[in-house]
């Protein structure tokens, strides 16, 4: 048998050895695959329950019957409103306020009550030259919302649609009235 196996290895050729799967390597690989299928099927439901919500597309948002537009003055007035709003899987209806006047060409405008500098809610003051003056630390606004002292930037403005006698707000945005 040795002159076998001398022979074999002048000749190249070399014996193969087959090496079989133990019993426990072969319950280790079966439960570990198992254990990862079951994980698998755990988290993919909870990843789609986290991440569907960004994944849908966002609709612009419904315009909104505030007022009517007999109500509307050159003199700015706080009109309450809610809007229905989904956050992810949350949905709820706040209640938004805004500061609707005319300007001086008889246009129809809305401001956001939230000051650009820290987010206080800011309120129309007849004693400070016809102002918007926010009481946390003193920001002041002209009626078309342009920042005077303190703020940053000028209030936001709603979008506007008057029809049927009724006025209508729409999505939030930058002040387009005045320039900062």
């Amino acid at each position: 048998m040795s002159e076998i196996n001398n022979q074999e290895e002048q000749h190249g050729e070399r014996k193969v050895t087959r090496r079989e799967m133990s019993r426990r390597q072969f319950l280790s690989y079966t439960l570990g695959g198992s254990g990862a299928f079951m994980f698998a099927g755990m988290i993919v439901p909870m990843l789609r329950f986290a991440v569907d919500p960004v994944l849908q597309p966002k609709k612009a948002s419904d315009w909104v019957k505030v007022a009517d537009a007999s109500q509307i003055t050159s003199e700015p007035k706080a009109f309450s409103f809610k809007v229905h709003q989904v956050d992810g899987w949350y949905e709820s209806d706040p209640e938004l306020t805004a500061w609707i006047a005319k300007d001086d060409n008889g246009n129809i405008f809305a401001l956001s009550p939230i000051c650009k500098h820290l987010g206080c809610t800011i309120n129309w003051n007849t004693e400070h030259n016809n102002q918007y003056v926010c009481p946390c630390h003193g920001a002041h606004y002209t009626k078309e919302g342009k920042n005077l002292v303190v703020a940053p930037a000028p209030l936001d403005q709603y979008d506007v649609k008057v029809e049927n006698g009724f006025v209508y707000l729409g999505q939030l945005h930058p002040n387009t009235i005045v320039k900062s």
